[in-house]
């Protein structure tokens, strides 16, 4: 699970909280799309806390909840069936 926070402290809390009831959890920059400022980018909690403990510390810090990190990759395409030789254009009786 992965919640975000805009302040340090928020996050820096939240894992601390975390740590306390015995769960893993670390802070991380999170840096997103379209973000220039290396002073604005929003700290990321990752945990493996359940995500109903999560949305409450969530709640308490004015953070949110990334629900996406585990998305299914999709399996890969079988290749493509691809000419050997270049295709005529011409047809070879009409010379």
């Amino acid at each position: 699970m992965r919640a975000i926070f805009f302040e340090e402290d928020d996050a820096r809390a939240v894992v601390a909280r975390l740590l306390a009831d015995g769960f893993e959890a670390q802070v991380a920059r999170e840096r997103l799309a379209g973000e220039d400022d290396d002073e604005d980018h929003p700290w990321a909690v990752l945990t493996d806390a359940p995500a109903f403990m999560l949305e409450l510390l969530v709640d308490a810090h004015d953070g949110w909840l990334d629900e996406d990190e585990a998305v299914a990759e999709e399996p890969a395409l079988p290749p493509l069936d691809l000419p050997t030789e270049p295709k005529r254009l011409k047809r070879p009786d009409l010379g």
